[in-house]
């Protein structure tokens, strides 16, 4: 399979390349030509200016699009290549549903866009924008269109380090600040599953809608791992959630992953992936991406760039009456 791939070559549409090429399919990207990969053709241009230039005149049997956030980029990619591409994958994310209490499946209410014109993606705007590509993609391309909705994407090169703050903080010794208590879960994807996936489902010829998430692991479980595969781990300090909020510690921002257990919302953290998983996902032991991710992570010299700051952290620490 000739498969082109617009976009998001850094972690994710990496990941779906690396999956695409081990199991011997040609790759094209379609970057700004930042992040080239190896064993690809790299075609250059900038879709936020409206530049799809270099993919005219080409024909590929399938279109990953990784880096689409407004419905007026994937209007114009679907333009070029309608036609001439056999089916269609769009990478969503599963903050286009609507806030709930109970566990999220593909078809549970979805984010209404408070302005689908909006040219800013936003917190408030990321959800309800992507629910319009989505649309934009099925609508062209019908039955042959498939969408995955993916959570927390966590894994090697992963640039946002939401995950791996919690590995960085093991490996740094003394105590870390955990929310709630061992049994609460957290959810995510490794970015690894999930690119062989994708791969899968356009092999398959899947259609329509696919939760990427793995099945919610408890917080007591990644502490086990950290503390099993990292040399003097630090050792978790179990804090009360609502104590937590009361003290300011943002959920998700300060606290990553932190989805508190009676949140209105906390239905994303339950959001469910058999449907994906009849298709052929799979997903690999907690243990292996702890493993690797810190192994890739003791590779970089870099701050984390997510979390609370350690500072902040051992301060509220030192005043938790538990």
């Amino acid at each position: 399979m000739n498969i082109l791939l617009l976009g998001g070559t850094r972690f994710v549409g990496r990941h779906i390349a690396e999956a695409a090429l081990q199991r011997g399919h040609a790759v094209t990207t379609f970057t700004r030509g930042n992040n080239p990969l190896p064993d690809t053709l790299s075609l250059v241009g900038d879709r936020k200016k409206g530049d799809l230039k270099a993919l005219e005149g080409r024909t590929w049997d399938a279109v990953v699009d990784v880096n689409a956030y407004l419905p007026r980029e994937v209007r114009e990619a679907i333009e070029v290549l309608k036609g001439r591409v056999g089916s269609y994958a769009f990478i969503s994310t599963v903050s286009v549903y609507q806030e709930s209490s109970e566990p999220l499946h593909e078809t549970s209410p979805l984010l209404l866009a408070s302005d689908p014109m909006a040219e800013e993606v936003t917190g408030e705007t990321y959800g309800g924008l992507k629910v319009l590509c989505e649309l934009e993609v099925e609508q062209a391309f019908g039955e042959r269109s498939f969408t995955v909705r993916p959570h927390l994407v966590v894994g090697p090169h992963d640039p946002t380090d939401r995950f791996t703050y919690w590995l960085r903080r093991f490996a740094g010794g003394g105590s870390v600040l955990v929310p709630g208590k061992p049994e609460h879960t957290l959810q995510f994807v490794d970015a690894r599953d999930l690119g062989e996936f994708v791969v899968l489902g356009l092999e398959k010829g899947l259609s329509g809608p696919y939760n990427g998430a793995s099945t919610p692991v408890s917080w007591g479980s990644l502490v086990e791992a950290c503390q099993r595969v990292i040399p003097n781990p630090a050792e978790a300090v179990w804090a009360d959630e609502q104590w937590l909020l009361d003290n300011r510690v943002t959920p998700w921002t300060d606290l990553p992953a932190w989805v508190p257990s009676f949140a209105p919302g906390r239905g994303i953290g339950q959001t469910q992936n058999a449907r994906a998983q009849a298709a052929g996902f799979t997903m690999r032991p907690l243990l292996q991406t702890v493993q690797e991710l810190l192994a890739w992570d003791a590779t970089r010299s870099e701050p984390l760039k997510a979390g609370i700051s350690r500072e902040r952290e051992l301060e509220l620490i030192k005043r938790w009456p538990g």
